[in-house]
C-alpha cells in the first residue's frame, strides 16, 4: 500500500469514526456557524431547481437542508463509508433518498464519472488535501453556477491548531493530515474559472467563501 492510499484509508477510518459523534451534534446543536454562513451565501445565489454536488458531504446535512429549500437533486461525494452510512440514513428519515446519490471515495480519482452541478459545495475539504489545485480545476470544471466552500483561515492560531491535531493524530499512528492553504492563491484559482466572489465571512478560524460564474 504506498502512502497516498494509507493516507485516504486512515482518512476515511478516522471520519467513520465521527460520523457518529457528527449525528449527535447535529441533534443537539443544529448547523455550525460557518455552515449556517455557506447555506445564507447559497441561498442568495438561488437553489431552485438547482443540482448539488458536495463534495466531501459527512452526514450530508448540509445538502438536505438546500434540497428542502427548493434545490432538485443531490450528489454526495466522501472517503468514509460511516459518513454515507449516516447520510443516506438522514435522506430516507427527511424523504429524500429518491433525490440523493452517494459516492464512496476520492472526489479527485472518481471526477469522471461524476456529472455537471449547478452548485457545487466543499465545506471544510480543501484543507484534507496535501494538493489541492487538482480538486478545484476539477471540481470548478463541474460546476455551471454557484462554487462554495469552507477552508481555515491563514493565521498563527489556525496553523498551532493544525500542528497540535496532526501531532495527537501521529500518537494513534493516523496518517490523516489537515492542511492549511493560501487563500490569495485558492481564491485566484477560481477566479481564473471565470467566477466572481459574492459572499465572503470570517469566523475566528474559517474562511466562508461564495462565488458564482460571470
Amino acid at each position: 500500500m504506498n502512502c497516498c492510499t494509507t493516507i485516504r484509508t486512515d482518512t476515511g477510518r478516522l471520519f467513520s469514526w465521527l460520523a457518529t459523534w457528527h449525528r449527535l451534534r447535529f441533534r443537539l446543536f443544529g448547523f455550525e456557524k460557518t455552515q449556517r454562513q455557506l447555506i445564507n451565501g447559497i441561498k442568495q445565489a438561488g437553489v431552485s431547481g438547482a443540482e448539488l454536488l458536495e463534495i466531501g458531504c459527512g452526514p450530508g446535512y448540509l445538502h438536505h437542508s438546500l434540497l428542502q429549500s427548493g434545490a432538485a437533486r443531490a450528489t454526495g461525494v466522501d472517503l468514509a463509508e460511516g459518513m454515507l452510512t449516516e447520510a443516506r440514513s438522514a435522506a430516507r428519515a427527511a424523504g429524500l433518498d429518491q433525490y440523493s446519490d452517494y459516492r464512496l471515495g476520492d472526489f479527485v480519482e472518481l471526477a469522471d464519472g461524476i456529472g455537471d452541478a449547478d452548485i457545487t459545495i466543499l465545506d471544510k475539504v480543501v484543507c484534507c488535501y496535501p494538493q489541492w489545485q487538482a480538486l478545484l480545476d476539477l471540481s470548478l470544471e463541474k460546476t455551471r453556477r454557484i462554487y462554495a466552500l469552507t477552508y481555515p483561515r491563514n493565521r498563527s492560531t489556525t496553523r498551532a491548531g493544525v500542528r497540535a491535531m496532526h501531532w495527537i493524530l501521529s500518537l494513534f499512528r493516523c496518517c490523516y493530515q489537515p492542511y492549511i492553504h493560501d487563500p490569495e492563491q485558492i481564491g485566484k484559482r477560481i477566479r481564473e474559472h471565470g467566477f466572481y466572489l459574492t459572499h465572503d465571512v470570517l469566523t475566528t478560524s474559517w474562511h466562508t467563501q461564495v462565488y458564482c460564474r460571470r
